[in-house]
């Protein structure tokens, strides 16, 4: 049977995964005070969906969603 993974990660799953943020709390935190943009907009929400090539800058530096 073949492995299901899901269609999105939130931007606080994101923060972790990339090595942004230690807990969800930090993410928390981080999403409030750092400039984050997804796909060229302001974001804030840390529940924010992300799809596979969604573009996520964060302080100047460009990440992809893979």
């Amino acid at each position: 049977m073949e492995k299901q993974y899901p269609e999105y990660i939130t931007l606080q799953q994101f923060l972790k995964k990339e090595q942004l943020a230690a807990s969800g709390g930090e993410a928390k935190h981080l999403v409030k005070s750092l400039l984050i943009f997804v796909n060229g907009e302001r974001e804030d929400r840390r529940g924010r969906k992300l799809y596979k090539g969604d573009e996520v800058r964060i302080n100047g530096k460009t990440y992809v969603v893979e």
